[in-house]
């Protein structure tokens, strides 16, 4: 016992190491995680693009925001009621320092660079640079000396706001968001606020962080799939390996092998009809053995009293006063090979689907009678009392003839073998109110045991030898006889009571009655 436990670890260990090193299981494993790396790939690049995009859509908004704010307040500085004499007062100093104030925190705090330009040419008029270079009023800036907003810019604002991408026109090397508003009195437009912002300024810090604490949720959650993908590969593959052990021992004849798998799914129901299917196998391969043996010596025992009793004749060992005793129980077991020989043909027919019927009309009554009298000397011998034959009228039927001869005779000749000396038989046959034939036939005796019952229709099995008189035959004839009555869309069962009697009961498609 020790050695066969050492041997069983040794077993599923290296099993364990073929589970892990399986082609299968490298292949489930690196398919399930290229493709959630190819998830998490996309998830990012799309992060990364929309992330972008928000953020540009919020620069704008924000820009679109302030410049008109801007503009709305700008308008004392462009009243064309004012003369250049009044521009240069205190009082459009002050405001002059106002807006220029307003500029510069406004430009600062959303990263951008605003300035108020002339609708006729274009050119910078006010911007955050002249409050330092003390440029209160109108006057021009070192900086935007050459900003000059294009045509394209000023014919577009003098229908409202405009937004966009672009180097204005070559007036930048680089692309930037530029956003322009109208700056209106009574109806007329006398300026124009545009503010602009580096496109790539300030994104790339942004997306940047976005990816950052994408890349270390996707790091965790990559980490954690990658140990749930493994597991789950490993238990998943380790069933088929189990199985594919199991399919291996199975096809050299070990059926002892079970796979363990107690997981209520797909592959445990596999398993479970796996492990179905070896005992099935293991219960035919027994059977299948048994019934080499019986019928070896089934046919073994009568060759060679055949062979015997043949050679006593010819040689003369038997006196010729008993030639006509020893030849008829050579007859008796050459039809008891005939019979054998018969049940193993009809059971490889109807095991490939070749037993076909011929149905015909006849009396069942007639056949039943026929057959107790073809026993009529063993039952004399036995002294077996038969019931129930008074009572017995015709039934016709429509079946097989020849097929349900068989059934009766083999039902029969159970009960005969299986009664005690002395004992008795009971036979009824009647039509039922359903307009089914039903035959039964009761033997006394040692009956059957009730665990024995669900297995006796089984082929190649034969009752515990111990309690049986007569212990001849294969284990076919029940079998046969169930075949047929399947055939024939009839009903057989049986019914035992150990140490009192056993009997066995069909039905089968009558005839309506006139």
């Amino acid at each position: 016992m020790i050695v066969l436990s050492r041997v069983n670890r040794t077993f599923l260990r290296n099993h364990r190491n073929i589970s892990r090193n399986s082609k299968l299981f490298r292949r489930y494993f690196f398919t399930m995680s290229s493709v959630i790396l190819a998830g998490i790939f996309i998830l990012g690049s799309a992060l990364t693009l929309f992330g972008a995009r928000y953020w540009s859509r919020e620069k704008i908004k924000l820009m679109q925001e302030n410049v008109k704010n801007i503009a709305s307040v700008t308008t004392d500085m462009f009243d064309p009621g004012r003369d250049e004499d009044y521009m240069d007062t205190p009082s459009t100093r002050n405001s002059a320092r106002i807006l220029l104030n307003m500029l510069s925190t406004i430009s600062k705090a959303i990263d951008s660079d605003i300035v108020v330009c002339s609708v006729d040419t274009g050119k910078v008029i006010y911007c955050k640079e002249q409050l330092h270079q003390n440029m209160i009023v109108m006057g021009g800036c070192v900086i935007h000396d050459n900003y000059v907003l294009s045509g394209r810019i000023l014919d577009a604002v003098k229908n409202g706001s405009v937004t966009e991408i672009s180097n204005m026109d070559g007036a930048f090397r680089e692309r930037r968001f530029i956003v322009a508003e109208p700056i209106v009195i009574d109806d007329s437009i006398v300026g124009v606020v545009c503010a602009t912002r580096y496109f790539a300024n300030g994104a790339g810090e942004y997306v940047s962080d976005l990816l950052r604490m994408f890349l270390v949720s996707a790091a965790l959650s990559l980490f954690i799939a990658f140990v749930v993908i493994y597991v789950m590969s490993y238990r998943m593959i380790k069933p088929l390996r189990q199985m594919a052990i199991a399919t291996s021992r199975y096809s050299k004849g070990d059926f002892s092998y079970r796979v363990t798998i107690k997981d209520d799914d797909e592959l445990g129901e596999l398993a479970g009809a796996l492990n179905a299917m070896a005992k099935a196998l293991a219960t035919m391969e027994t059977s299948r053995r048994s019934f080499v043996a019986n019928v070896s010596h089934e046919l073994k025992t009568p060759m060679t009293t055949i062979s015997g009793f043949i050679d006593g004749i010819l040689d003369g060992t038997i006196p010729e006063d008993k030639h006509a005793q020893y030849l008829t129980t050579v007859s008796d077991e050459i039809k008891r090979l005939s019979r054998l020989v018969t049940g193993m043909l009809n059971m490889s027919k109807s095991e490939a689907g070749e037993l076909e019927l011929n149905i015909t009309t006849f009396d069942l009554s007639d056949m039943v009678f026929k057959t107790l009298l073809s026993f009529e000397h063993v039952i004399e011998n036995k002294c077996i009392e038969v019931h129930g034959l008074e009572e017995i009228g015709s039934v016709y039927v429509n079946a097989d003839e020849s097929m349900i001869n068989q059934v009766v005779y083999n039902l029969v000749d159970n009960a005969i073998k299986f009664t005690e000396p002395s004992g008795y038989i009971a036979i009824t046959l009647r039509r039922t109110e359903e307009n089914t034939a039903f035959f039964s036939i009761r033997n006394s005796g040692a009956g059957i045991p009730s665990e024995e019952l669900g297995k006796i229709f089984e082929r190649f099995y034969k009752v515990d030898k111990s309690r049986s008189y007569d212990v001849k035959g294969a284990g076919l004839g029940l079998y046969i006889v169930k075949t047929i009555i399947d055939m024939h869309d009839g009903k057989i069962t049986v019914d035992s009571v150990e140490g009192e009697y056993t009997e066995f009961s069909f039905e089968l498609p009558g005839v309506p009655e006139d």
